[in-house]
């Protein structure tokens, strides 16, 4: 098992690589929680085997996956890919 925490603005991902039972593979798994200005977390996307299911032959592939699942759900849920980085960094 391996496990990745991100934070993306106000969201956290947390992706995993999970061992599948019977055989040398992986599952990819991701949570996406956004963190409210009240202190609150709200869960916005869970999928505990993402990719339909797809046997990753390793660890490091399925969690690479599941990152990037997990940046895709925060940038189309808050519209992050339209804003500009360079002026949020100055």
């Amino acid at each position: 098992m391996q496990f990745e925490e991100i934070d993306a603005g106000d969201f956290r991902i947390y992706a995993g690589a999970l061992e599948r039972k019977g055989n040398a593979s992986y599952c990819a798994a991701v949570v996406v929680i956004r963190l409210r200005a009240d202190g609150l977390r709200e869960e916005v996307f869970r999928d505990e085997d993402i990719g339909a299911g797809y046997p990753w032959p390793n660890a490091q592939e399925a969690l690479r996956y599941a990152v990037q699942r997990g940046r895709d759900i925060v940038m189309c849920r808050t519209g992050i890919q339209g804003r500009s980085w360079s002026r949020a960094a100055a």
